[in-house]
């Protein structure tokens, strides 16, 4: 029956010229045209920076905020975590990037930051350690993030990402690719959806040889957007692999839709079959 299909299909395509009308994945049938990003247009941005300066927060600064503007969002700067706790102005904020390795959070600032996402719907974006490596005493705000940094074996070493959601708007049309960084390795949240893994060869530390972490994911925190890659250790080791650059800046896009976009249901936990 399979093959009967897959022979129309295939006498369809040659007959009619409309390959890339009717594309086909695999076994699966039909791919769906993934749904489009929203943009930052109109979007009020609050762009927190600081913590360990190796992972260089004011380049990415530099260098993200221009392209934010470029597509017509208003962005707030804040070196000091504080902000979180500002009330009027968090309730306007419509998504927060935030890169702050390590430090410290008060319990008013995580409550002020917490309670934009999982109330007021909204959405957060980050990368490598300003994101998931922030915050190393506070569980709460790991459980919204996702998932936490514990090693990065080897250093910076080169390693492969393979994108496993072709169907998301946020990895449609990338490829698998070659990094120059630090590969992460994650104490992960089973219920995100991953968009990209890397594989661990076991060079650095053989016990976790053919270990499979994700690099991308999202989710949600009770109404709001996050999205989170683990690539990014500085602004070169992202700006060298142009479909790295590519991923944050549509996870971005993605989490700036938080409070406009109806809530995406993919709930597929890890371990459901165990």
């Amino acid at each position: 029956m399979m093959n009967s299909r897959r022979s129309f299909l295939q006498r369809l395509i040659t007959t009619t010229g409309i390959a890339s009308a009717i594309p086909i994945l695999g076994m699966s049938g039909f791919t769906t045209t993934p749904t489009p990003l929203p943009t930052l247009n109109g979007k009020r941005i609050l762009f927190t920076h600081g913590g360990w300066d190796g992972h260089e927060p004011q380049k990415f600064v530099d260098y993200l905020v221009p392209w934010m503007k470029e597509e017509g969002a208003d962005v707030q700067l804040s070196k000091s975590l504080d902000v979180y706790t500002d009330k009027t102005l968090m309730n306007s904020i419509d998504l927060v990037v935030q890169i702050f390795t390590m430090s410290q959070i008060s319990k008013e600032q995580e409550v002020g930051l917490l309670e934009a996402i999982k109330v007021n719907g909204t959405g957060i974006a980050g990368w490598h350690g300003g994101l998931c490596d922030a915050f190393r005493n506070n569980t709460e705000y790991q459980y919204m993030t996702g998932g936490q940094w514990v090693s990065h074996p080897g250093g910076i070493i080169n390693y492969s990402v393979r994108i496993t959601d072709h169907e998301d708007a946020v990895t449609h049309d990338l490829n698998d690719f070659p990094m120059t960084s630090e590969q992460y390795y994650m104490h992960i949240d089973p219920n995100v959806k991953v968009l990209a893994t890397t594989r661990f060869t076991g060079e650095h530390d053989p016990w976790i040889e053919s270990s499979v972490i994700p690099v991308a994911w999202k989710k949600t925190y009770g109404k709001g957007r996050i999205f989170y890659t683990s690539l990014g250790h500085n602004l070169k080791h992202l700006t060298d692999q142009p479909q790295a650059t590519t991923l944050l800046k549509r996870g971005i896009q993605w989490a700036g839709g938080s409070k406009y976009e109806p809530a995406e249901k993919w709930i597929n936990p890890v371990y459901h079959k165990a």
